[in-house]
């Protein structure tokens, strides 16, 4: 179980693949773990140094007491690569963790060598948005907010096919630490990059379910056109949390882009 303090907080961490090849840093969404990210590891370890990490109060990194920044978070990730020898990275994010990555290619513009930004915007959400789910997960618990989860991340064919995997993601949801849930809705109520993300000049590929409605491919589009060097590939029969629903259409696309970009 290898974790690092990173300045205020400790991170859980999971690295895998050769020594030495381009690494690829993965950033979970909200509620979730660096579990979501299995398939793609496997997928990707052959060639690159894959790092997925927990998101700070997520998972089995720590929680500390709200409200978090995505600034913070993305310096969370600086700081777990310096801790880890790590210069610079492919930085795939989902949700929150696309958020987190554009923030991340802003910051430190030279420790990004491509973007993978799925199911996510300049702006996620609305500010009255996370304020309601803050204050569902203060009055009622996490385990409020799971069917609307899954509704949300998944399509009705695949909950009625992997039941099991949603129950799953359900588990995440719930066991999700309420302090690092409302941390990071209180970051994305206040994370707005849509100008910000026009100075982004990182390769970047920006994918999305077509059936994603929490983040839609209006949205996705939106940010393909905000970003100069970014394109929009979308994923076919998937929702929110697409690198779960069609694992291997996902982990072909991001195969694509690297050796597009020469990155490996």
């Amino acid at each position: 179980m290898p974790s690092i303090t990173v300045k205020d907080v400790d991170l859980h961490y999971e690295l895998s693949g050769p020594d030495g090849a381009p690494v690829v840093a993965f950033s979970n969404s909200i509620g979730t773990t660096l579990e979501m990210w299995d398939a793609q590891a496997e997928a990707l370890s052959g060639h690159y140094r894959c790092l997925r990490y927990d998101t700070r109060g997520h998972g089995l990194s720590e929680a500390p007491p709200p409200p978090y920044s995505v600034g913070e978070l993305a310096r969370d990730t600086a700081g777990l690569l310096d801790a880890l020898g790590i210069h610079s990275a492919v930085f795939c994010g989902l949700s929150a963790g696309g958020v987190i990555a554009q923030q991340f290619a802003l910051d430190y513009p030279d420790r990004a060598l491509a973007l993978v930004l799925c199911d996510t915007g300049a702006r996620v959400g609305s500010a009255a948005g996370w304020e309601e789910r803050i204050a569902i997960v203060k009055e009622k618990g996490m385990a409020a907010l799971v069917d609307l989860s899954m509704a949300r991340w998944f399509t009705e064919e695949f909950r009625k096919k992997h039941a099991d995997q949603v129950r799953g993601y359900g588990n995440m949801v719930a066991r999700s630490s309420p302090d690092g849930y409302i941390g990071v809705c209180a970051a994305l109520r206040d994370g707005d990059l849509t100008q910000a993300s026009r100075s982004i000049r990182t390769p970047t590929l920006v994918l999305c379910g077509d059936q994603d409605i929490a983040t839609p491919p209006e949205m996705a589009r939106a940010l393909a056109d905000t970003i100069p060097k970014a394109r929009l590939s979308v994923i076919a029969n998937a929702a929110h949390i697409s690198c779960a629903e069609q694992p291997e259409a996902m982990a072909e696309l991001i195969k694509n882009f690297l050796r597009e970009v020469k990155v490996g």
